[in-house]
């Protein structure tokens, strides 16, 4: 009975950790594929958000 606990486990963590790498491969070769010149419009949009705003927190150098 341990045995068959223990092929479940195994098994269930294989199907869970292939499907998790599957979306981040499928999403990667998706947009580079198809993200065309509109693949780096949401970073471009954060950075313009985000500019002038004061750093806080770490260490100061």
């Amino acid at each position: 009975m341990a045995q068959y606990f223990i092929d479940l486990v195994t098994i269930g963590v294989l199907v869970i950790g292939i499907t998790a790498l599957m979306g981040v491969i499928a999403n990667g070769i998706g947009e580079k594929v198809f993200g065309g010149s509109k693949r780096m419009e949401n970073v471009e949009q954060s950075m313009k958000t985000q500019a002038g705003w004061k750093l806080v927190g770490g260490k100061k150098q």
